[in-house]
């Protein structure tokens, strides 16, 4: 048989929906692939299980970093204090949790498949970069969090809403947390890429001035296929033509989501049901 290849919302440790839904589509690793959209971990009760899951999947799964697995690399590096609704004790007392953490390092902030001019991430792209740039932009933070050197100052300086636009004269922490920011935090922001990370909520509550990152007329990645979580207010409604949002909001006792990349039809798991 063919294989077939599917993209998933955030888990958030929601592991028993993503179950659901793989036998729902006879998923096989050994022939499939599936693509996740980040914020593998944090606030739901799988943490540990779902991220077993997924690096248990091997060459099977393509996950891009969200911010929840980002602030679980900050915690597990003693640079961050767990938050009171963290669900990532578990993960931090395996007997496991160096080769999980060192997985996690190695993955990606953007995910593109030329063949299939598919991009995948967390967040989002800010309008003023095309794909290729976005790529050369994302390494950036990649590199670092692959580098012993570069981790500890990166994780470090991560955390902040400044500076709110690219420049790219920046340089140092301020350069990589705003090229962070774009890809796990953005929702709202101007067409040159200014930030608004205080409104999280739906469409409708836009700041004056802003705008969702994929809505801007003159957004260079136009005319390409892209995938992005993060955002479950939207409920999974985009009306950009080629823009899908795949954060339904399990965690929060909505659905999960999975996508055939192949003909974009999609499958939604009640996660009440399931009590997540």
């Amino acid at each position: 048989m063919l294989m077939t290849l599917y993209a998933v919302g955030d888990l958030q440790g929601c592991l028993d929906p993503l179950k659901n839904l793989l036998e729902q589509v006879d998923f096989n690793p050994s022939r499939d692939t599936l693509w996740l959209t980040g914020d593998l971990v944090n606030r739901g009760s799988q943490s540990l299980e779902t991220l077993r899951f997924v690096h248990d999947l091997g060459s099977s799964a393509v996950c891009v970093l969200g911010n929840h697995d980002l602030h679980l690399l900050a915690v597990a590096f003693d640079i961050e204090r767990m938050k009171k609704s963290d669900t990532l004790e578990s993960i931090l007392a395996a007997p496991d949790r160096e080769d999980l953490i060192d997985w996690l390092r190695q993955q990606e902030l953007i995910h593109h498949d030329s063949a299939r001019d598919i991009t995948m991430v967390h967040a989002g792209i800010p309008p003023q970069w095309s794909i290729p740039k976005a790529l050369k932009r994302a390494a950036e933070v990649e590199s670092a969090l692959r580098d012993d050197a570069s981790l500890l100052p990166y994780l470090n300086g991560m955390y902040g809403n400044q500076p709110v636009k690219w420049n790219k004269a920046l340089v140092g922490i301020e350069r990589l947390r705003i090229i962070t920011n774009y890809f796990t935090r953005m929702r709202f922001c101007q067409a040159d890429g200014t930030l608004d990370l205080v409104a999280k909520e739906g469409i409708d509550t836009a700041p004056e001035g802003f705008t969702p990152w994929f809505s801007h007329p003159n957004r260079k990645s136009r005319g390409h296929r892209l995938l992005f979580g993060h955002w479950a207010a939207l409920e999974g409604h985009c009306d950009e033509p080629d823009v899908y949002a795949l954060d339904t909001g399990c965690v929060w006792g909505n659905a999960l989501t999975l996508m055939n990349l192949d003909n974009n039809e999609t499958l939604r798991c009640d996660c009440k049901e399931l009590g997540k």
